[in-house]
């Protein structure tokens, strides 16, 4: 599959994004011990402020006016309209930088890449999926063709490290049963919300599929939840304290 604009309409689409995309503070916590010392941090695709640090002078760039306007309604500081691939800062003006599950929005990853290495000091910390283990996820059973869209969206890992030209680690992050920031992996032991359309809605993906083909994945996942065949197949996942899956924390030290 190829995808020629990875961005999502969020000024369409994200008007209730805030309500099903939080802060979980055990992520955040990984996210702020990678953070380390830094005085100074830009979060780019900053959306509504999630995992940002409260402690930090912080800035954020973000593009859509209606994520812009939830950061205020969150008490988040303001932020400015731009762009990754064109950050209005001068060379390393940051201490770190940050991108939450945002990078495959970029139209042009590798240029929004260099300029978050180009505005900062010290550390980049980058929170996004690994396209390659995607499969690993009970819902490439149900929902084939949403996860042959995340593929074709997310960067592979090596392209981040390559981009950013640092001495990069690589931290795979435990997702918690009850997590509240509701990317797709946060419901591997709650299946019913993606019967949701406002959960869905609050998962990118979901938008580039083709007319029909979201309620066919979602009925099938519903007919097997009522037949109790979902939980024949994968109900120890209702059981599992955390998951860890796709998701990744990429660190670099500048």
């Amino acid at each position: 599959m190829e995808i020629n604009d990875p961005s999502f309409n969020y000024d369409k689409y994200g008007q209730k994004y805030s309500g099903y995309r939080q802060t979980d503070q055990r992520i955040e916590a990984y996210v702020y011990e990678a953070l380390g010392s830094a005085k100074t941090i830009l979060n780019v695709g900053a959306g509504a402020g999630s995992y940002e640090p409260g402690d930090r002078y912080v800035a954020a760039v973000e593009p859509s006016r209606v994520m812009r306007s939830q950061r205020l309604k969150s008490q988040k500081v303001p932020a400015i309209n731009s762009t990754a691939d064109s950050l209005p800062f001068d060379d390393n003006s940051f201490d770190a930088s940050m991108a939450m599950v945002t990078v495959h929005h970029w139209p042009d990853m590798r240029k929004g890449l260099k300029e978050l290495r180009r505005v900062t000091r010290e550390k980049i910390v980058i929170m996004t999926f690994d396209p390659d283990a995607l499969d690993n996820f009970w819902n490439a059973h149900y929902f084939p063709e949403l996860i042959e869209v995340e593929k074709a969206r997310y960067p592979t890992i090596d392209f981040i490290i390559e981009a950013l030209d640092g001495e990069c680690e690589i931290q795979p992050i435990p997702v918690p049963f009850d997590c509240v920031d509701g990317f797709q992996e946060a419901f591997y032991g709650r299946p019913e919300a993606f019967l949701e359309k406002e959960v869905r809605l609050s998962q990118s993906a979901w938008g580039f599929l083709p007319e029909g083909v979201e309620d066919k994945l979602v009925k099938r996942l519903a007919d097997e939840l009522e037949s109790g065949e979902w939980d024949k197949k994968y109900g120890e996942f209702r059981m599992k304290p955390t998951f860890t899956c796709a998701l990744r924390l990429i660190i670099a030290k500048l």
